[in-house]
């Protein structure tokens, strides 16, 4: 089984530079004072007109959540770095809740301060691993920027998949058909096909079963760029990417989790009042069937 550890955004967007792949520059903050000067330094050092304030979670759906501070949406824009100080003050030490957390929200601990950029075309573009397909797999949209399960519902003809062959990679033909696909025109073609060859050489190069970027986007400066991405990991391939996974952030995991990987354990918690401890799917299914048959509940296995 291919088990996965999840990247925050400022990480995938470390290792995307790290791979060539244009991103947005940024800084990161632990605080409201240290936001304000990680704004000042984008603004007067970095070229920023505007800054764009994040903060940091392993979930979606950050610009429309709501903190327990009260503040309402985890990404800001100001181009004023005590305002930016403010806002961060009313993030970090909170919990944000989003549509894909937890009822009570996951804690900030970080936000990073980035270069705003001016928008003028949003794609979507995934490379995952895919069973199906029994290797790598292109998911890529034109319609970027909103959430791609919405898409495929509503649009499936713009979702475009496309099977890469493990040993022959991405061609340039197949890049350059992918970034037409995508609705690039002119200069912006060869440019998103350079992308996305960069992002297919990060795939397999920290061994990830997902690279998710949403947006794939165009600027008014027709520049292709990365804007936020997660990556997913392979837990098998620990042993050959300790410097990926020294990465991790365990602050949002349960710590029942934690505890069980420690043994090589998979844990996963239940609602329910009768604990399940079984060898292998096949039995575990058949348990906790038989524990809902006699009235039971099965608590976690």
């Amino acid at each position: 089984a291919v088990v996965s550890t999840q990247s925050t955004g400022y990480q995938s967007k470390g290792l995307m530079d790290k791979y060539g792949v244009t991103i947005q520059p940024f800084l990161m903050a632990s605080s409201g004072p240290e936001a304000g000067e990680q704004a000042r330094v984008m603004l007067t050092e970095n070229g920023a007109q505007e800054i764009v304030l994040k903060a940091q979670i392993l979930a979606g759906g950050r610009g429309k959540g709501t903190f327990s501070s009260g503040l309402k949406g985890g990404v800001k824009l100001s181009t004023d770095p005590s305002e930016i100080s403010t806002l961060t003050s009313q993030m970090i030490g909170y919990n944000l809740v989003t549509k894909q957390t937890k009822p009570e929200g996951s804690p900030v601990r970080n936000v990073m301060v980035a270069k705003a950029l001016n928008i003028v075309k949003e794609t979507y573009l995934a490379i995952v691993l895919d069973r199906g397909f029994g290797g790598p797999v292109i998911i890529a949209s034109p319609d970027g920027g909103v959430d791609i399960e919405e898409v495929a519902e509503r649009t499936p003809e713009r979702v475009h998949k496309i099977p890469v062959d493990i040993f022959e990679g991405v061609s340039d033909e197949v890049a350059l058909d992918l970034a037409r696909k995508l609705e690039f025109v002119g200069g912006a073609v060869e440019q998103a096909a350079a992308e996305i060859k960069k992002l297919y050489e990060l795939f397999l190069g920290v061994d990830a079963t997902q690279v998710e970027v949403n947006p794939f986007g165009l600027t008014d400066e027709s520049e292709v760029v990365c804007f936020d991405a997660k990556i997913n990991f392979d837990d098998n391939a620990q042993f050959r990417q300790k410097e990926v996974f020294q990465m991790e952030d365990t602050s949002e995991s349960d710590p029942r989790e934690l505890e069980a990987a420690q043994s090589d354990l998979n844990y996963i918690a239940m609602e329910g009042n009768i604990a399940c401890l079984v060898n292998g799917a096949g039995l575990a299914m058949a348990t906790m069937d038989i524990i809902q048959l006699h009235g039971g509940s099965p608590a976690n296995f």
